[in-house]
């Protein structure tokens, strides 16, 4: 492994940064300590409004390996590179690539997914990421989060922050969603924005105690104010979400989600859709991407985390039923891996990475992007997959073409949008 490229925490995953708290990312915990946060705005929670479109922002952090989820198998650079970790070209046995189009494969350990691929609701870009060359986990989270080129570039502020600013939407406390410990970068500088581990979390301290909840009505009951507002409709909402069971929220008939934090987390998602109660933005993080060691082919590190990716994806989508028809799944990652395996039967952090798209309005069924080539004279710096498809191309398209925005401008400002034509 490259030392001097290397920001890792040396588990396998990453140091999570110290929180950033927007001004309603403290809201569970004023809930709990205070009744009711003083800073929520009025909720609406009306079931005769148009359902809203979501995008739900899936974060693989550490830096998958794009080149194992989706193998170029029809490059023999890719074997020679690879002599360990390269996967099986398509075949008939088991652990195989998964046929994309004749070129590339799907990594066996994602096979939940190809139905999606086969039916076109799900499309790939490859080779993409951002302009930042520091191979950094931080800066290149840092650069993406922030919708910027490079880390180093403008101000701080998140690009799901600038777009909730510069669009109208329902002035709920459940508008934008990270399912973590703390608010990722993205979502910094949104006023409708928190960080919850459980929405079972989303409640009153006394929460059993009718006199207290009782108390706490006949204190917001009167009054025009807005903190009366708020508290009367927090209360409402608190309601709702007790009725509907949030805290062990019902899914669909034959639907099973694993019991691991990424997959919970889906499923929460997906209970805050189905009941409609203005989300439009829900961020979910996976960690331990950074395979440097013993990364594994069929079995071990990187296929157990597909596998947990593919089939949490494929719960999620199952479950949703017919709401699948206004929800769009991006995943994305802070950068791809080394071309070559490097010593310890891993990989190293390169450039461009690999992109999946997945749900309402996705042009599926087909590989998006410029593919380079593994040729040595094409690689970038110490042996990296060059970057030909900037990840803003593809969050702008949704944006635009999904939830409406038409000033993706000054959610990507000093950047030139060029549709890749992945959204209808």
């Amino acid at each position: 492994m490259n030392q001097d490229l290397c920001y890792c925490d040396g588990r396998g995953g990453l140091d999570r940064k110290a929180p950033t708290v927007s001004r309603r990312g403290f809201l569970a915990g004023a809930i709990g300590a205070l009744g009711l946060s003083s800073a929520l705005g009025e909720i609406v929670v009306d079931p005769n409004r148009s359902r809203n479109d979501v995008l739900v922002v899936v974060f693989l952090r550490g830096g998958a390996d794009g080149l194992s989820l989706v193998a170029p198998y029809a490059e023999d650079n890719y074997y020679r590179a690879r002599p360990t970790l390269a996967v099986r070209k398509p075949g008939r046995e088991a652990n195989t690539l998964l046929d994309l189009n004749g070129f590339f494969g799907l990594n066996p350990a994602l096979s939940a997914l190809m139905p999606y691929y086969e039916d076109k609701s799900m499309a790939i870009v490859h080779a993409t990421g951002s302009l930042d060359e520091s191979r950094s986990h931080f800066e290149a989270m840092s650069a993406m989060e922030r919708g910027r080129a490079r880390a180093t570039d403008g101000e701080g502020g998140g690009w799901l922050a600038r777009h909730l600013a510069v669009t109208p939407g329902a002035s709920s406390p459940f508008r934008a969603v990270a399912f973590d410990a703390m608010l990722p970068e993205s979502l910094t500088g949104a006023s409708s924005a928190m960080a919850i581990e459980n929405i079972d979390s989303f409640r009153l301290q006394n929460d059993e105690d009718q006199a207290y909840r009782k108390a706490l009505a006949a204190l917001y009951a009167e009054g025009g104010d807005p903190f009366a507002k708020s508290g009367r409709e927090t209360l409402r909402l608190l309601d709702v979400l007790r009725e509907k069971g949030a805290s062990t929220p019902e899914t669909r008939t034959g639907v099973t989600y694993a019991e691991n934090g990424f997959a919970q987390a889906l499923r929460q998602v997906s209970f805050l859709i189905k009941q409609d109660i203005g989300l439009e933005i829900a961020c979910v993080s996976s960690y331990g991407w950074d395979t440097h060691v013993a990364q594994g082919t069929n079995e071990g590190w990187l296929p157990t985390l597909l596998r947990d990716l593919g089939n949490g994806l494929d719960a999620f989508m199952k479950d949703l039923g017919p709401e699948t028809k206004r929800v769009t799944v991006v995943v994305q990652t802070e950068f791809g891996r080394r071309v070559d395996e490097n010593s310890g039967f891993g990989t190293d952090h390169g450039r461009g990475g690999a992109l999946f798209a997945l749900g309402a309005g996705v042009q599926g069924g087909k590989v998006f992007g410029e593919w380079p080539g593994l040729s040595k004279e094409i690689l970038e710096g110490p042996g990296d997959l060059p970057v030909t498809t900037d990840y803003r191309n593809v969050l702008a398209e949704v944006l635009e073409r999904r939830l409406g925005n038409q000033q993706t401008a000054q959610v990507f400002p000093n950047h030139r949008l060029q549709p890749i034509g992945i959204i209808a």
